[in-house]
């Protein structure tokens, strides 16, 4: 006999109150994703490197052209709140002070995998897809590819492409950026 327990699904302003009332602690890994709370897995040396390699050769293109927000949190709707490891937002002067940015600022969502890439790819990659973002890639470290989802269609990604070493990864959301898969994984 299985026993069913009944589950409280957080909101958005409920999760930010709180970590604002220390319920949350500012030290703690955590993302809300469809209203629970969810911890994040320990950031390793090459999953670490990886972010910081894409983050510099993304910031270096896209100055004052678009935000490159590093593991920081994007708003998808009322019940969740991911941290991407790297999101490519669209331009504000003020990078984004005022209000978290949205599902409608943010045009790739990019998550770096190693021993995370069944949540990302059976959590995350859907949420971001019923949420509307345009375009995701999942930066497989363990398999060492790149794999690209775009084209929205009915809650899902119509293509998905995986890139191997010594291939480019092309946009399909801001064609000018082609990226050497090589370079990206280092």
């Amino acid at each position: 006999m299985s026993v069913q327990f009944a589950r409280r699904q957080f909101t958005v302003k409920e999760y930010y109150r709180m970590g604002d009332a220390g319920i949350l602690g500012p030290d703690e890994r955590v993302e809300l994703i469809e209203g629970e709370i969810i911890e994040m897995s320990p950031i390793g040396p090459r999953h670490a490197s990886t972010v910081n390699r894409l983050a510099g050769i993304l910031a270096t293109l896209f100055v004052r052209k678009f935000v490159v927000s590093i593991q920081n949190p994007v708003v998808l709707n009322d019940y969740s709140v991911p941290q991407p490891d790297l999101a490519v937002l669209k331009w504000r002067d003020d990078y984004y002070a005022r209000e978290l940015p949205s599902v409608q600022d943010t045009l790739i969502a990019i998550e770096v995998s190693d021993t995370t890439l069944e949540k990302d790819r059976g959590v995350k990659l859907p949420l971001y897809a019923r949420t509307g973002i345009p375009e995701v890639w999942l930066i497989d470290l363990y398999n060492d590819r790149i794999e690209v989802h775009s084209a929205l269609l009915n809650d899902g990604y119509q293509r998905s492409r995986i890139v191997q070493r010594s291939q480019n990864v092309q946009s399909e959301v801001l064609p000018q950026l082609t990226l050497a898969a090589d370079e990206i994984l280092g």
